[in-house]
């Protein structure tokens, strides 16, 4: 009798032939694992940072959160270094980014500072949150279906979800650094935190620097080895002098990118219309 249904596999796979389902398990190889794996551990560490946060311990969390960060930056690297990149893993490492960007730094600031003035640092850490989720959606459709001219590439249209989460955490940073966690603090970090997640879901466009380090000029090899052996070595030995200064240099560089895009637009949009 046929019920309408194909015959049931326990391997999950109906029709052994229907390369539409996707490659069985014993043919995916360990070369595809790995930045899925890396994606994996960045979630692990955006959610070890929030217990940790929850336990007290604060200055691990935040470091929870960075390494996640790192992991995020380099899990896509990885894939097209190896050749490895999937739909799967896209995927994955968006839902990763809500997680480690988004709810992982809220929660971090939160019990660290936030509480303290209850409902209204609840509602700033909620909206920071929803923001960094937006703004992923966003930058999703746009690279599915935006066409953007080819040095439109070189920005962002809103801050990245890894600087708002460096940048949301900057009030931790300070309070690291010797500032009494008090309620004016706090209430300033509300307000702070409500900032970034403006930005976040903004129109601001932001540098993104994706094709600055593409071709270094031969005489620059060296001392930009040097400059970056000198930030790292200010990271290891003043780790939140280094991330505060970071974070307001960064601040500071928006308008200036966003003034560098609009001289740009403005020029390209001029060649447009004599064309026409």
């Amino acid at each position: 009798m046929d019920t309408g249904f194909s015959p049931f596999d326990p391997n999950g796979f109906e029709n052994e032939g229907d390369e539409s389902r996707g490659p069985r398990l014993r043919d995916i190889s360990f070369r595809m694992m790995v930045p899925n794996i890396i994606t994996a551990l960045a979630i692990c560490a955006g959610l070890t940072g929030i217990r940790l946060a929850f336990e007290q311990r604060f200055e691990l969390a935040v470091a929870m959160v960075l390494l996640a960060a790192f992991l995020d930056a380099i899990d896509g690297r990885v894939a097209r270094l190896l050749k490895s990149t999937t739909k799967f893993g896209a995927q994955m490492d968006s839902l990763a980014d809500i997680v480690n960007f988004g709810v992982a730094p809220a929660l971090v600031v939160y019990a660290y500072l936030l509480e303290q003035v209850k409902s209204f640092g609840w509602i700033a850490a909620m909206i920071y949150a929803i923001a960094a989720g937006l703004r992923l959606a966003r930058f999703n459709v746009m690279e599915e279906d935006g066409v953007k001219a080819s040095w439109q590439a070189d920005y962002f249209v809103g801050i990245p979800a890894p600087g708002g989460a460096m940048m949301v955490l900057l009030p931790v940073y300070i309070g690291f650094l010797g500032v009494e966690p008090g309620p004016v603090f706090a209430y300033l970090a509300s307000a702070y935190t409500l900032l970034i997640a403006f930005l976040l879901v903004s129109r601001v466009p932001v540098y993104s620097g994706k094709t600055l380090g593409q071709r270094v000029r031969r005489d620059l090899v060296f001392p930009l080895m040097l400059v970056i052996v000198l930030y790292v070595a200010l990271l290891m030995t003043f780790t939140w002098e280094t991330m505060t200064a970071t974070t307001v240099l960064y601040l500071v560089s928006l308008p200036f990118g966003a003034r560098a895009w609009r001289k740009r637009y403005g020029t390209q949009r001029g060649v447009q219309q004599d064309a026409k």
